[in-house]
């Protein structure tokens, strides 16, 4: 993920939503929780603790991509999760839940995590009731409406 955000036109962009200031926001692959996305910190960082004097404006970017899934989407709740474990780069995941959701009372890594041997599961929760793309372009219309902060990249 470092090196993902640290040369964004050296990967593909085609999960790329937005460019913050402090952070750039992807879409994910988990579209069952349709509207998911992930959030990842410019700055090289493990813990919120080491942002400093960017934090707030780190947390700030990622309420701004949650009203956007929320306006675009309409979940029931979303669930916000900055765990770090696997990719010790400070990232967001936003899930969007629905209220028909089987498991909207469970955690989503139960499901992510059987989608890692049953390939129907892998399936289900790669689909949404939008195409990646559809789910990209619907935030980005959002934000450019909303004058979310923007970046300029090359």
């Amino acid at each position: 993920m470092c090196a993902t955000v640290a040369d964004l036109s050296a990967h593909d962009r085609s999960a790329l939503v937005w460019h913050f200031p402090h952070s750039v926001a992807f879409v994910g692959p988990w579209q069952f929780y349709t509207g998911y996305c992930l959030l990842a910190s410019r700055a090289h960082a493990s813990e919120l603790s080491h942002l400093g004097t960017d934090r707030a404006a780190f947390l700030g970017e990622m309420a701004i991509l949650a009203e956007a899934i929320e306006s675009c989407f309409a979940p029931h709740k979303l669930n916000y999760e900055l765990l770090g474990n696997v990719v010790p780069h400070l990232h967001w995941h936003i899930f969007p839940r629905s209220a028909d959701d089987p498991e909207r009372l469970q955690p989503v890594w139960l499901a992510l995590e059987r989608a890692k041997t049953d390939a129907a599961e892998k399936r289900r929760l790669e689909t949404g009731t939008a195409p990646p793309d559809e789910v990209r372009e619907r935030l980005r219309a959002w934000l450019t409406a909303n004058n979310a902060p923007r970046r300029k990249e090359s």
